[in-house]
């Protein structure tokens, strides 16, 4: 039992990373629709990024971006962008090596930033 469990669990993460990457790819495709790129590039650049916007070190929350934000982005998506193109995006991105987004990288930058800045803004306030 618990061997079907880490199957069907391995399987989804296979899938799961595929979709990454074929969101990656509709991001730069002329079939999909403008706002189904938009979203794809979002929800691929955060994924692909090299630094999570939530460290995985915090309990709970650290995997909680892993395990629900992104596949649940990634589901939207999905649902945006027409099937037959989907198909054919999987089928492209189950070829590539795994991306990595520099745009993820210093979109979670940035907010780790403007939140440092604030903070520091708030903690200057009050201390004065």
């Amino acid at each position: 039992m618990i061997s079907t469990i880490q199957t069907r669990v391995r399987e989804w993460a296979r899938r799961l990373k595929r979709d990454v990457v074929a969101l990656w790819l509709a991001a730069r495709d002329p079939r999909v629709p403008w706002y189904a790129k938009a979203l794809a590039a979002a929800v691929a650049a955060y994924a692909l990024s090299p630094i999570d916007l939530i460290p995985d070190f915090i309990p709970i929350l650290g995997y909680l971006d892993d395990v629900v934000l992104v596949p649940l982005g990634i589901l939207l998506v999905v649902r945006l962008i027409p099937v037959d193109v989907m198909e054919n995006l999987r089928t492209k991105a189950a070829g590539y090596d795994r991306p990595t987004s520099r745009t993820g990288l210093l979109a979670v930058l940035t907010i780790w930033l403007i939140t440092a800045a604030a903070l520091a803004l708030a903690l200057w306030g009050r201390l004065r």
